[in-house]
């Protein structure tokens, strides 16, 4: 009995029903399934912001993830799919302080625990927002383990890492140079800072016997001392000396230093320090023990040592303090100058370099830690740069092995405190000493005195005893949580059997933008707590682009929502068209017109389960191989192998763009355009039909899970569910029989001969005479004479030629190097003269054109004049015409 599909598929009608169905049956869970082979499989979700939802960096970072996740579960692997979201807390404390200012009113208005209590509710509110859209994309996420970087067993973990690390002395307090925003009121890391190229002014002042070039004329109230390279001998004889120098504010005295990070060829070669307010100025202050003035606030403003310009924003003072330059005639001229300027990556608000106290992590600091394989003594940056080297993690592309490392040397002491209200507070408390020494817990021993304000100190998971302790009111950076995810999620500081089990994870998988800020981190904190890299595999997506290459804004207005696609297209749609045609760490180009395509793709699997589930006489799950009777069946059970194997290889290595294409040319090239058609023609090929259709909704489901599944439930009757169905084994790749090579010489010819009806405008229904003249009774193409002739309609005419026959069109045809010259019979369809003498004028005229082209692209004032977008134009036609001449000379060819 067949089995009736609707002509078209809805996912709107489909894809809810069947992700409910999952959820129901619990298998995204991997307790609620036994493991068919003794290995694991576990991917941590790089957790979503909890500020609102998803764009298509998380779209195309869930296609990926659920893609080989749901090939693991089917390969019989104990796979988990880790859920959260983090609670970004920059970027959160933006935006509830952005409700609030609608209302009118600032956190102060509320104080810190209303304002935490507002922040809790809109996150709450969000990630219901978040969890909702990942099951519309499909995600099979175990649910069951969903966590949050704030949810108790969570800040367990931040705070007993926080402890461990300042025990073992890496965690340390004290005043260093930060990225400060003002805007944000808080540190912000170096990874959290973007920069803007802006023209600017570069102003050249003269500094007693020197002129100097600085951008920023307003932190000369902070300068300690000025700088030259030790290599440049125009200074030399300044070097170690003290200079007298006129200034806005009166007479200075200034240092001379030499030191390396001064560059010869910026300005005149000497620059002006300002330890307080320049990450290059600081060190260079280290080195030589200079003074740090600070003379800008936190506020931004410039503070009492700015003199008369105390109380001013630096834009402001700049213009006041330039002024006044040109007065005292200190300033000697000012150019246009290109520079970077620091900004917020939350807020785009300035961001001001200041020393200020904070809390860092030593990064530099050897360890020697018992029972860990990595700390012999090494810092966490040797480990981070030894478990990438020695192939321990595996990064995909292997490009981007080149950029970790780089940035790995470059690290210096990470600031880990933030000036805002929600987020992981601190572990710290202080109070005033007193004459009783607090007594420590077995397990916190830590209780001392800290001599620079006289405040005792106290550092645990828990609170401490006792009255008259005040914590730290500053939070973590959120990267310091993130950093945990892989462990903090499955239980640790606990030992549990989920830690035993699925850590190391296996696999990660995200954008190439955070490689630095979240994937390092975590490879430090998990060598480091566990002795354990966090995971085996880490592959990088690039960023999702308009059809243009522009990167999407909201200013531009080119952004694609996924959620809407997805109620358009369908969430199959919209995964496929993210993976095919993709590359790890390249940029990929997304545009609604290729989302509809994929839809149409979409449909097309559904019309060839239709097809074969109408016509079939008992539909039903065929999982053994039948037999051929055939050369097309022989033909076709071999591309179901060879596919199967392919697909396998690919997810095996993470190569989904290709295993997704390979996928979709057999779907759409061999089953629907030649075999199904075969099967009309030939008939009785129901087992191999249900087979391929088996084994083709069974490989095509990592890639789109709602549809095969779809189709699954109707060809087993409900009794199974397609998600947890066994995964094929793969064959050895089959040496090519001589019976293959006699099929792909006849799709050869059947092909040929639609091509050249296509071209010759000849209605493909009719029938023509084809001449092989070259091939005997005794050929195996003769057996398929039937077939071909069906395929291509035309009759075919065996036996020995003297000449050509009049009006025809000549082709040659190999495989296998074999070869056959044929000749179409196109009279009273075709006037072969004029044809010929049609594409002799169009063969003519296109070549002129094509030297009128060439003389342009090489004509050098008019490559200096024309701009880029012409000549790419231009580069443009010039292709398309030599293509057009090749499609030309080869029909001319085939006019016998």
């Amino acid at each position: 009995m067949s089995i009736e599909l609707p002509k078209i598929y809805n996912a709107g009608e489909v894809e809810d029903r069947i992700y409910e169905a999952w959820e129901k049956k619990g298998f995204f869970n991997p307790d609620k399934l036994k493991a068919r082979v003794k290995k694991t499989f576990s991917v941590a979700l790089p957790p979503p912001n909890a500020t609102g939802i998803l764009h298509l960096g998380h779209a195309l970072m869930l296609s990926y993830q659920d893609t080989v996740v749901r090939f693991h579960r089917m390969l019989g692997e104990k796979t988990l799919w880790l859920p959260g979201e983090d609670h970004a807390a920059l970027a959160t404390n933006a935006k509830v302080e952005a409700e609030l200012a609608k209302e009118g009113k600032t956190k102060y208005d509320l104080g810190r625990s209303l304002f935490l209590h507002r922040v809790n509710t809109f996150v709450m509110n969000s990630r219901n927002t978040i969890r909702n859209q990942l099951k519309k994309m499909g995600s099979s996420l175990d649910w069951s383990r969903e966590r949050y970087t704030m949810d108790d067993g969570l800040t367990k973990a931040v705070r007993t890492m926080f402890v461990k690390m300042y025990n073992d002395g890496l965690i340390y307090r004290g005043n260093r140079i930060v990225n400060w925003c003002v805007h944000c009121e808080s540190t912000i890391s170096d990874d959290e800072v973007i920069y803007k190229k802006e023209k600017t002014r570069l102003y050249f002042i003269k500094y007693g016997p020197f002129t100097i070039a600085t951008v920023r004329p307003e932190t000369k109230f902070g300068d300690t001392a000025l700088a030259v390279n030790p290599k440049d001998d125009r200074y030399r004889r300044y070097v170690g000396k003290i200079i007298d120098a006129e200034d806005v504010l009166g007479p200075i005295k200034l240092k001379v230093v030499a030191d390396l990070a001064v560059d010869i060829n910026f300005g005149t070669g000497v620059v002006k320090v300002t330890p307080a307010h320049d990450f290059v100025d600081f060190e260079i202050g280290k080195r030589h023990n200079l003074e740090v003035r600070q003379v800008i606030e936190k506020t931004g403003i410039l503070n009492e040592k700015a003199g008369k310009y105390s109380g001013m924003k630096t834009d402001e003072a700049r213009l006041k303090v330039v002024s006044d330059l040109k007065s005292k005639k200190l300033l000697i001229r000012e150019e246009e100058h290109e520079h970077q300027i620091a900004a917020c990556s939350r807020c785009e608000g300035v961001i001001e370099p200041l020393v200020s106290l904070q809390w860092f992590v030593a990064v530099d600091k050897k360890l020697n830690i018992r029972g860990n394989k990595y700390f012999k003594n090494a810092s966490l940056k040797d480990v981070g740069r030894k478990v990438v080297k020695q192939g321990e993690i595996t990064i995909i592309p292997e490009r981007f092995e080149n950029q970790y490392n780089d940035w790995m040397n470059n690290l210096h002491d990470w600031c880990i405190s933030r000036q805002i209200w929600f987020g992981h507070r601190i572990p710290v408390w202080y109070r005033e000493v007193k004459s009783e020494k607090f007594p420590p817990k077995a397990d916190q021993p830590l209780a001392e005195k800290v001599k620079s304000d006289g405040k005792e100190i106290y550092v645990g998971v828990e609170s401490p005893k006792g009255d008259g302790w005040e914590q730290d009111p500053d939070t973590l950076d959120t990267w310091f949580s993130a950093g945990l995810w892989t462990f903090s999620t499955l239980g640790w500081p606990d030992k549990t059997k989920d830690l035993k089990t699925f850590h190391p994870t296996t696999f990660m998988e995200t954008g190439y933008d955070i490689i630095f800020t979240w994937i390092a981190r975590m490879i430090l904190m998990s060598t480091y707590a566990l002795g354990e890299i966090p995971f085996r595999y880490v592959y990088f997506h690039g960023i999702v682009r308009d059809k243009e290459g522009r990167k999407m804004s909201k200013s531009l207005g080119n952004g694609i929502d996924p959620i809407d696609m997805i109620k358009k297209y369908g969430a199959d749609a919209l995964r496929l068209s993210m993976i095919v045609g993709g590359s790890p760490g390249n940029d990929s180009r997304l545009y609604e017109e290729k989302i509809a395509g994929f839809r149409n793709f979409v449909n097309k699997l559904w019309n060839i389960a239709r097809f074969i589930l109408i016509t079939a006489e008992n539909p039903r799950i065929v999982e053994k191989e039948p037999k051929a009777k055939t050369l097309s069946d022989e033909w076709i059970l071999s591309r179901v192998n060879e596919i199967t194997r392919s697909v396998t290889d690919d997810l095996e290595n993470f190569r989904f763009a290709k295993a997704a294409d390979d996928l979709r040319h057999f779907t759409w090239d061999d089953l629907a355009d030649w075999y199904l058609e075969v099967s009309k023609i030939e008939g009785k090929k129901d087992d191999i039909l249900l087979y391929i259709l088996t084994r083709l909704l069974i490989i095509w489901h990592p890639f789109a899970p709602f549809v095969t599944e779809a189709i699954w439930e109707r060809l087993s009757s409900g009794a199974s569910i397609l998600m947890i169905h066994p995964w094929p084994k793969k064959k050895k790749k089959e040496v090519p029989k001589p019976s293959l090579l006699t099929w792909a010489l006849i799709q050869n010819i059947v092909t040929s001969i639609r091509n050249l009806k296509s071209f010759y405008n000849i209605p493909p229904n009719v029938i023509l005479a084809l001449y092989l003249p070259g091939v005997t009774e005794k050929s195996p193409i003769v057996k398929e004479k039937t077939l071909i002739e069906a395929l291509a309609r035309v009759s075919i005419v065996l036996g020995v030629l003297k000449k050509a026959p009049s009006a025809s069109l000549r082709f040659a045809v190999s495989s296998g190097g074999k070869m056959i010259t044929a000749y179409l019979a196109v009279s009273g369809v075709l006037d072969i003269v004029k044809e010929k003498e049609r594409l002799e004028r169009e063969l003519s005229n296109l070549t002129t054109y094509h030297e009128s082209l060439n003389n342009k692209l090489t004509n050098k004032e008019f490559l200096k004049r024309a701009p880029k977008e012409v000549i790419l134009r231009e580069e443009e036609r010039m292709r398309e015409t030599e293509m057009k001449i090749g499609e030309y000379k080869e029909q001319l060819s085939h006019i016998a």
